[in-house]
Protein backbone atom coordinates (compact mmCIF):
# COMPACT_ATOMS: atom_id res chain seq x y z
CA UNK A 1 0.00 0.00 0.00
CA UNK A 2 1.47 3.11 -0.68
CA UNK A 3 1.28 6.67 1.03
CA UNK A 4 -1.61 7.92 -0.95
CA UNK A 5 -3.36 4.73 0.15
CA UNK A 6 -2.88 5.38 3.78
CA UNK A 7 -4.04 8.83 3.76
CA UNK A 8 -7.16 8.36 1.47
CA UNK A 9 -8.29 5.43 4.32
CA UNK A 10 -7.29 7.72 6.70
CA UNK A 11 -9.65 10.20 5.12
CA UNK A 12 -12.61 8.62 4.44
CA UNK A 13 -12.13 7.47 8.44
CA UNK A 14 -12.10 10.73 9.46
CA UNK A 15 -14.87 11.59 7.33
CA UNK A 16 -17.15 8.37 8.19
CA UNK A 17 -16.36 9.31 12.08
CA UNK A 18 -17.66 13.03 10.99
CA UNK A 19 -20.51 12.15 9.20
CA UNK A 20 -21.21 9.15 12.80
CA UNK A 21 -20.73 12.35 15.03
CA UNK A 22 -23.44 14.47 12.77
CA UNK A 23 -25.98 11.85 13.16
CA UNK A 24 -25.47 11.80 16.61
CA UNK A 25 -25.69 15.40 17.19
CA UNK A 26 -29.10 15.84 14.84
CA UNK A 27 -30.34 12.67 17.04
CA UNK A 28 -29.90 14.66 20.40
CA UNK A 29 -31.30 17.70 18.76
CA UNK A 30 -34.21 16.53 17.90
CA UNK A 31 -34.82 14.65 20.81
CA UNK A 32 -34.48 17.79 23.14
CA UNK A 33 -37.04 19.56 20.63
CA UNK A 34 -39.35 16.88 21.12
CA UNK A 35 -38.98 17.35 25.13
CA UNK A 36 -39.65 20.97 25.25
CA UNK A 37 -42.53 20.34 22.33
CA UNK A 38 -44.21 17.88 25.13
CA UNK A 39 -43.51 19.66 27.90
CA UNK A 40 -45.17 22.83 26.47
CA UNK A 41 -47.91 20.87 25.48
CA UNK A 42 -47.85 19.30 28.90
CA UNK A 43 -47.92 22.88 30.45
CA UNK A 44 -49.97 24.66 27.98
CA UNK A 45 -52.06 21.73 27.57
CA UNK A 46 -53.14 19.35 30.38
CA UNK A 47 -52.18 21.50 33.40
CA UNK A 48 -54.11 24.06 32.55
CA UNK A 49 -57.28 24.28 35.15
CA UNK A 50 -60.63 25.51 34.32
CA UNK A 51 -63.67 26.30 35.94
CA UNK A 52 -66.35 23.44 34.71
CA UNK A 53 -69.11 25.53 33.74
CA UNK A 54 -72.30 24.73 35.52
CA UNK A 55 -75.87 25.69 33.80
CA UNK A 56 -79.82 24.49 33.40
CA UNK A 57 -80.41 23.66 30.40
CA UNK A 58 -83.89 24.23 29.15
CA UNK A 59 -86.89 22.17 30.20
CA UNK A 60 -90.62 21.16 30.27
CA UNK A 61 -92.98 22.52 33.44
CA UNK A 62 -95.21 19.57 34.43
CA UNK A 63 -97.45 21.77 36.17
CA UNK A 64 -98.40 25.73 36.43
CA UNK A 65 -101.10 27.70 37.87
CA UNK A 66 -100.60 31.05 38.20
CA UNK A 67 -103.21 34.08 40.18
CA UNK A 68 -104.43 37.02 38.92
CA UNK A 69 -103.36 40.81 38.17
CA UNK A 70 -104.94 41.47 41.27
CA UNK A 71 -103.82 38.60 43.43
CA UNK A 72 -101.04 37.47 42.05
CA UNK A 73 -99.09 33.89 42.48
CA UNK A 74 -97.82 31.08 40.84
CA UNK A 75 -97.17 27.05 41.44
CA UNK A 76 -94.63 25.44 39.35
CA UNK A 77 -92.94 22.45 39.52
CA UNK A 78 -90.55 20.67 36.95
CA UNK A 79 -87.54 18.43 36.60
CA UNK A 80 -83.99 21.02 36.09
CA UNK A 81 -81.74 19.27 33.75
CA UNK A 82 -78.19 20.78 35.82
CA UNK A 83 -75.19 20.63 33.79
CA UNK A 84 -71.17 20.16 34.53
CA UNK A 85 -69.15 20.55 31.55
CA UNK A 86 -65.87 19.58 33.20
CA UNK A 87 -63.45 20.70 30.17
CA UNK A 88 -60.17 19.61 31.96
CA UNK A 89 -57.88 16.60 31.83
CA UNK A 90 -58.64 15.35 35.53
CA UNK A 91 -62.55 14.97 36.60
CA UNK A 92 -63.58 17.36 39.16
CA UNK A 93 -64.84 16.67 42.68
CA UNK A 94 -67.43 18.61 43.90
CA UNK A 95 -69.28 19.06 47.32
CA UNK A 96 -73.14 18.97 47.96
CA UNK A 97 -74.29 22.43 46.87
CA UNK A 98 -77.84 24.19 46.18
CA UNK A 99 -79.73 25.77 43.19
CA UNK A 100 -81.48 28.73 43.79
CA UNK A 101 -84.53 29.74 42.20
CA UNK A 102 -85.72 33.50 42.43
CA UNK A 103 -87.86 35.92 41.63
CA UNK A 104 -87.40 39.30 41.97
CA UNK A 105 -84.59 38.40 44.38
CA UNK A 106 -86.30 36.66 46.52
CA UNK A 107 -85.91 32.83 46.80
CA UNK A 108 -89.27 30.64 45.60
CA UNK A 109 -87.74 27.26 45.66
CA UNK A 110 -84.17 24.98 45.52
CA UNK A 111 -82.64 22.35 43.76
CA UNK A 112 -80.21 19.93 45.72
CA UNK A 113 -77.35 19.29 44.17
CA UNK A 114 -75.86 16.13 45.72
CA UNK A 115 -72.11 15.74 46.60
CA UNK A 116 -70.40 13.94 43.40
CA UNK A 117 -67.67 14.26 40.51
CA UNK A 118 -67.62 15.33 37.02
CA UNK A 119 -65.33 13.16 34.73
CA UNK A 120 -62.35 14.33 32.69
CA UNK A 121 -63.74 15.98 29.18
CA UNK A 122 -67.60 14.87 30.01
CA UNK A 123 -70.50 16.73 31.25
CA UNK A 124 -72.62 15.38 34.55
CA UNK A 125 -76.19 15.86 34.13
CA UNK A 126 -78.41 16.04 37.19
CA UNK A 127 -82.00 15.90 36.75
CA UNK A 128 -83.13 17.54 39.98
CA UNK A 129 -87.07 18.05 41.06
CA UNK A 130 -87.44 21.30 41.47
CA UNK A 131 -91.37 23.16 42.88
CA UNK A 132 -91.52 26.76 42.88
CA UNK A 133 -94.20 28.68 44.59
CA UNK A 134 -94.66 32.88 45.20
CA UNK A 135 -95.56 32.61 48.84
CA UNK A 136 -92.39 34.07 50.37
CA UNK A 137 -92.84 37.60 47.42
CA UNK A 138 -93.60 41.00 49.11
CA UNK A 139 -96.99 42.47 48.34
CA UNK A 140 -95.56 45.38 46.19
CA UNK A 141 -93.76 43.14 43.82
CA UNK A 142 -94.13 43.39 39.97
CA UNK A 143 -95.91 39.36 40.03
CA UNK A 144 -99.59 40.72 38.99
CA UNK A 145 -98.21 43.33 36.17
CA UNK A 146 -95.90 40.38 34.60
CA UNK A 147 -99.03 37.97 34.82
CA UNK A 148 -100.98 39.96 32.62
CA UNK A 149 -98.06 40.48 30.17
CA UNK A 150 -98.38 36.76 30.44
CA UNK A 151 -94.05 36.10 30.77
CA UNK A 152 -92.57 35.53 34.60
CA UNK A 153 -88.85 36.13 34.56
CA UNK A 154 -87.11 33.45 36.61
CA UNK A 155 -83.63 33.54 37.97
CA UNK A 156 -81.38 30.52 38.78
CA UNK A 157 -78.08 30.96 41.25
CA UNK A 158 -76.18 28.48 42.41
CA UNK A 159 -72.36 27.89 43.37
CA UNK A 160 -70.56 24.91 43.19
CA UNK A 161 -66.94 24.00 44.86
CA UNK A 162 -64.39 21.29 44.37
CA UNK A 163 -61.02 20.04 43.26
CA UNK A 164 -59.87 19.20 39.81
CA UNK A 165 -57.32 16.37 39.87
CA UNK A 166 -54.84 16.15 36.84
CA UNK A 167 -52.80 12.75 36.93
CA UNK A 168 -53.65 11.57 40.83
CA UNK A 169 -51.70 14.08 41.82
CA UNK A 170 -51.77 17.68 40.79
CA UNK A 171 -54.62 19.31 42.59
CA UNK A 172 -56.21 22.82 42.16
CA UNK A 173 -59.78 23.63 44.21
CA UNK A 174 -62.24 25.34 41.50
CA UNK A 175 -65.37 26.96 42.00
CA UNK A 176 -68.24 27.22 39.36
CA UNK A 177 -71.01 29.34 39.25
CA UNK A 178 -74.73 29.41 37.94
CA UNK A 179 -76.40 32.40 37.06
CA UNK A 180 -78.97 32.19 34.17
CA UNK A 181 -82.60 33.55 33.46
CA UNK A 182 -85.60 32.32 32.03
CA UNK A 183 -88.88 33.35 30.97
CA UNK A 184 -91.92 31.32 31.74
CA UNK A 185 -94.34 31.59 28.93
CA UNK A 186 -97.99 31.19 31.54
CA UNK A 187 -100.54 30.76 28.74
CA UNK A 188 -98.40 27.89 26.75
CA UNK A 189 -96.51 27.00 29.90
CA UNK A 190 -93.20 26.53 27.95
CA UNK A 191 -89.88 28.46 28.39
CA UNK A 192 -89.71 31.41 26.14
CA UNK A 193 -86.11 31.68 26.67
CA UNK A 194 -82.89 30.73 29.00
CA UNK A 195 -79.59 32.04 29.40
CA UNK A 196 -76.57 31.55 31.22
CA UNK A 197 -73.86 33.96 31.71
Amino acid sequence: MTKTDHESLRHMDEEAQRKKKMKWTIGIIAFIIFQVVQALFFVLVIMKFKSPKFRVSEFNIQSLTVGTQASPSFDMTFVAPIRIKNTNWGPFKYGASTVNFTYGGVQVGQAIIPKSKANFKSTKKIDAHVTLNSANLPSDSTLGSELSSGVISLNSQGELKGKVTVMFMFKKNKTSQMNCTMAINTATKVVQSLTCK
